[in-house]
């Protein structure tokens, strides 16, 4: 079976799929809740697609997109938002507090917390497939997903290394990194 042109998935949508830039936007930087998918690893992309297909990651509106597309759509897909550079325009963030710089930096650990920037690498811009980059995504989408490990409504973290952190956060703490690493510059020379 060959893939359909991810351009055309990404712009129009194809069958059941709708148009990933009504809620990831046109060049894929995100949009509130709705992540960037720009310049993510492709193998992340691809494992997010391939769990939200098989119900490994829940979510009513991904679930149907994902299990409309195939195999090869979905890795298609995962190449095409890979490749495109993350945003450098600046969109304004929520005030970050010292609070929020210093659990994504340094952690908590006399909770048991570490730093974000031990798994999601420098400033927050992802390493390889398992820890996708979060500097500049927007915060809304960085606290809802924090909450959601955290109250057990997403499992698909490897190792629970992301519920098990995030179950020691309270509100203020998540809402407070959420600010910080919305502010961050997603790739040298920008924010979001």
């Amino acid at each position: 079976m060959h893939a359909a042109d991810p351009a055309t998935i990404a712009r129009s949508g194809s069958g059941a799929a709708t148009a990933c830039a009504s809620c990831h936007g046109v060049r894929g930087e995100g949009q509130s809740a709705f992540p960037r998918l720009a310049g993510q690893d492709p193998g992340y992309l691809a494992r997010q697609l391939d769990d939200f297909a098989r119900d490994r990651r829940a979510n009513a509106v991904m679930g149907p997109i994902a299990k409309a597309l195939s195999a090869e759509d979905r890795r298609a897909m995962a190449d095409y938002y890979a490749h495109m550079p993350p945003p450098t325009a600046a969109q304004p963030a929520p005030p970050a507090s010292a609070n929020g710089g210093w659990l994504a930096t340094r952690g908590a650990w006399s909770k048991g917390v570490p730093g974000c920037v031990q798994c999601h690498g420098p400033g927050g811009r992802g390493v390889g497939s398992a820890f996708p980059a979060i500097a500049g995504q927007s915060a809304a989408y960085i606290a809802s997903q924090l909450k959601a490990f955290r109250d057990g409504a997403r499992r698909n973290d490897p190792q629970a290394l992301m519920r098990t952190p995030a179950s020691k956060l309270t509100d203020a703490d998540i809402e407070a990194v959420a600010a910080w690493f919305a502010g961050q510059p997603s790739r040298n020379g920008g924010t979001r």
